[in-house]
């Protein structure tokens, strides 16, 4: 069953008056402050901050049912835009050269940030009535030239809208519609002028939608890159990005990703703030598993003071303190939150736009006192307040006794800055602005005399548009303010350091600065050791999602991850990367090569066979020793040729062998030291006809000893083939040499640099040109070798006295044994070892031959001569 209740409530208007209302003396949204002069600048100030209490009514019902009650309280920081404006007033009263005989006042309203209370306080002050009533208005002759209105876009936009300023200019009674309630207003105030001391904001911009609207701060449009600049000082890579759900802060995203991903900086994740929705401190951090881990330590926010986050952070009550916050100078939470809490700023970064310290500012600061300014209701209850100061109920004003002791010096930190903020110089200059424009307005015309009403000069705000619009000069502390639209000045920054330890402490230590007007290595300049960081160990945070490849590996993108996110690969043989977190290895020249740590390219070493190698040094006096053995023992067996164990197996072809062996020695030569064309041939010509003489020698002494003994045989008839081996040699020498010829037709050797068969090294060595003529070659010695040993092995038991088929059978299984193992051997081996192998198995294979046929012969000749006379021979047929 549905029950529905209704309550029906009538408002009944009041009936308007024109005499002012007391609101008694706790503050409200009726509050303001007057200074009168000539002229008058409407000043729109964010001074209190608002609870709400639900108060209970109709107790009668069995339900209850409340009603909201606001609670208005100032804070003194707040409290700095009065002074800001006081002391701009009094400065330019002051000055003879500027707006002379012409005082300038202000009449200052005390407004609440919240949307719903705009329209309220809009329609007070077009009503000159303390209390909004529509359709009455106390207001006559006013003396209003502009409005000063901060720091948000809400206030200046809406009351922009309300005011017609430029929807309704051509309306000659004053009259427009808000919301269904007709308003009645003087028509000057349609063209009044609004300065907006708060950040820069694109919502304003529109100099069609708002032309009436000037912005006293610069645009942010370096502000994103500044940050970017700072994140890449420090390596950060991987940061976190809280930032309020408008128009502002979309567009600072759109600039800050743009800049970040030109820059390789990631966003580990990005939290819009939005009023609509309410957040706790883990609800916000709960976005992304990552972000309460470790690798985020850096926070990047951009809000205003009136954010969600703030809301946030003092609902909760507490933030890790091990986190790095960067932020701008509009949330300053340092000084707005309760102060047990500030620990966890310790070490915020925070960029403001730079203006020069004005010094007699703080000196300013040290005369405010309810009794220089005593009906300022503000002023009395921060006095009140923070300097227990009585306050008198009947007057609401502080007494006497005590209102001109103490200062605003005297207040904490977190309570009241004695320097000057952003929006309090915003504010200073907005008032210098208003008056350098009414001054050159009426030097213009100064033919044209203000109309004289109640012997008090009332200017038309409409003439003053040209001038405001493009008005330029310099303030007293000489930084220029410039108001068109074309020529806006490139915006400086100022990196502070938030000092809070120990805590309480609350110093702001400017550290750097960021100047996007400069060249691009001289924008960003930072202290780094006189920052404070609120990390556990003091140390530069590491705010990273992967760490940095060090120099000589690259990075692998991690996949379904963010750029940032990597993994860290060595690079490849030969390439280097040489820088941290290089994209890609670099592959060094082919005349270099990496280094072990793969950072660098080194040039490599030229490196060949030489002979003042220690190897090639050892075979050069190898093949020149067994080439002078040969010859030794050629010596030998020419000296005693008349012998019979010379003249015994043909004693030419012993020459022939002992010959042709010193050639196989001396052929290794040509191997040794740096190639050049007519080594390289020579090598390989020199090696092949040389040896296949060597081993046709064998084979023809080999065929010698069977025939020998077959034409021994009763019956045969053979010694006529006696001499046919001796037709071995150049049959088979004939043969190689078309072979090599062949191969110098086909593709000759030559000299080959070769940079990648051994690292570090640029090896010189003979290309053998041709494999296929190579391997020919070296097959037709092989074949030979083999038919040689195979004879000899057959012969090896015939009866001789000298065993002369056994040395032959020995002498070539020990050569063919040393090139059967040369090919694996060379073809495992590079640059110049591969050459020695080559050499080295020249040298064994001859001195093979050399040692197993002579050495016997020669130890019977010159140590056992009489085993080789006739008499040890009788019986025993020789061949000649």
């Amino acid at each position: 069953m549905l029950i529905f209740v209704s309550v029906l409530l009538f408002l009944n208007f009041p009936v308007a008056s024109c005499e002012p209302i007391n609101p008694g003396c706790s503050l409200g949204m009726a509050d303001a402050i007057f200074q009168d002069g000539d002229v008058l600048v409407d000043c729109h100030f964010v001074l209190l901050t608002v609870s709400i209490a639900l108060q209970k009514i109709f107790h009668f019902l069995r339900f209850h049912l409340s009603f909201p009650m606001f609670i208005y309280r100032i804070h003194p920081n707040k409290y700095q835009y009065v002074i800001a404006l006081n002391f701009a007033i009094e400065e330019i009263n002051k000055n003879i050269h500027l707006l002379p005989n012409i005082s300038l006042g202000y009449d200052m309203y005390s407004i609440v940030q919240y949307q719903a209370t705009i329209l309220e306080h809009s329609i007070r002050f077009l009503t000159g009535l303390k209390e909004a009533i529509p359709n009455y208005t106390c207001r006559k002759e006013s003396k209003l030239i502009a409005v000063v209105t901060g720091t948000s876009w809400e206030f200046p936009s809406r009351i922009s809208t309300i005011l017609g300023l430029y929807k309704y200019p051509q309306n000659p009674l004053g009259l427009f519609e808000i919301y269904g309630i007709v308003f009645f207003t003087s028509l000057h105030i349609f063209f009044s002028h609004q300065l907006t001391f708060g950040p820069f904001d694109p919502m304003l911009s529109d100099h069609v939608k708002f032309p009436f609207i000037y912005q006293m701060a610069p645009e942010d449009t370096s502000l994103a890159l500044g940050m970017v600049s700072l994140m890449v000082h420090f390596s950060w890579t991987w940061v976190g990005l809280i930032i309020t759900e408008n128009e502002k802060g979309i567009k600072f995203l759109s600039d800050l990703k743009r800049e970040m991903k030109k820059n390789s900086v990631c966003a580990a994740f990005v939290q819009m703030l939005s009023l609509k929705y309410r957040y706790n401190w883990n609800d916000l951090l709960s976005t992304d598993p990552a972000i309460m881990g470790e690798m985020v330590k850096v926070f990047i926010v951009f809000a205003d003071i009136d954010s969600t986050l703030v809301v946030i952070f003092k609902a909760s009550g507490q933030v890790d303190p091990w986190r790095v916050w960067v932020t701008t100078s509009q949330w300053d939470i340092a000084s707005s939150v309760r102060h047990f809490i500030l620990d966890s700023f310790h070490g915020t970064l925070i960029f403001s736009q730079h203006h020069p310290e004005i010094s007699a500012f703080k000196d300013f600061i040290q005369t405010v006192n309810p009794s220089k300014y005593p009906d300022d209701i503000f002023l009395s209850h921060i006095w009140k307040m923070y300097l227990n100061c009585p306050f008198s109920r009947v007057y609401c004003k502080t007494l006497k006794t005590c209102s001109s002791n103490g200062s605003l010096a005297l207040l904490p930190w977190h309570r009241f800055d004695m320097d000057m903020s952003e929006e309090s110089y915003h504010i200073y200059n907005a008032v210098y602005a208003v008056a350098h424009s009414l001054h050159e307005m009426l030097q213009e015309h100064a033919d044209v005399q203000p109309v004289k009403s109640r012997k008090r000069l009332v200017f038309s705000p409409c003439r003053l548009h040209p001038f405001l619009k493009n008005i330029q000069f310099n303030n007293p502390s000489g930084d220029k303010v410039d108001l068109s639209h074309t020529g806006k000045l490139e915006t400086k920054y100022d990196i502070f350091n938030f000092w809070n330890f120990p805590q309480g402490l609350g110093l702001k230590v400017k550290v750097g600065t960021f100047s996007s007007f400069l060249p691009r290595n001289k924008q960003f300049s930072l202290s780094d050791g006189m920052i404070e960081w609120g990390t556990k160990d003091k140390q530069t945070p590491l705010s990273v999602c992967s760490t940095s490849c060090a120099p000589g590996l690259m990075k692998s993108p991690q996949e379904g991850k963010a750029s940032c996110c990597f993994d860290c690969h060595p690079c490849l043989e030969n390439e280097i990367s040489n820088e941290t977190d290089s994209i890609q290895c670099i592959k060094c020249p082919d005349d270099q090569y990496a280094n072990t740590e793969q950072t660098h390219c080194i040039p490599k070493a030229v490196t060949f066979l030489a002979y003042e190698d220690p190897l090639g040094m050892a075979l050069a006096c190898m093949a020149l020793c067994f080439s002078a053995l040969t010859a030794l023992v050629l010596g030998v067996f020419v000296k005693h040729h008349e012998t019979p164990i010379v003249k015994a197996n043909n004693r030419t072809l012993s020459y022939i062998l002992l010959i042709s062996l010193i050639l196989c020695f001396l052929c290794s030569l040509p191997f040794i030291g740096l190639p050049n064309m007519a080594t390289c041939i020579l090598q390989q010509m020199s090696f092949g006809v040389v040896f296949t003489i060597a081993v046709s020698t064998v084979l023809a002494k080999t065929v010698t000893v069977v025939l020998a003994f077959r034409s021994t045989v009763p019956g045969r008839r053979m010694r006529w083939i006696l001499v046919s081996p001796n037709l071995i040699i150049p049959i088979c020498t004939l043969i190689q040499m078309v072979l090599c010829a062949i191969w110098l037709g086909a593709s000759a050797p030559f000299v080959d640099i070769n940079a990648h068969n051994e690292r570090g090294h640029i090896t010189i060595m003979c290309n053998k040109g041709s494999a296929t003529a190579f391997y020919c070659v070296l097959g037709y010695l092989g074949f030979l070798a083999m038919g040689t040993l195979t004879v000899a092995f057959w012969a090896r038991n015939l009866p001789d006295i000298f065993n002369e088929a056994k040395f032959l059978t020995f002498s070539m299984l020990v050569f063919c044994s040393v090139w059967v193992t040369f090919l694996p051997v060379y073809h495992s081996t590079k640059g110049k070892v591969m050459v020695a192998v080559e050499v080295f198995s020249i040298l064994a294979s001859s001195a093979g031959l050399l040692g197993c046929i002579f050495v016997p012969k020669c130890y019977i000749i010159l140590i056992r001569p009489k085993n080789g006379s006739f008499k040890g021979l009788r019986g025993t047929r020789v061949c000649k």
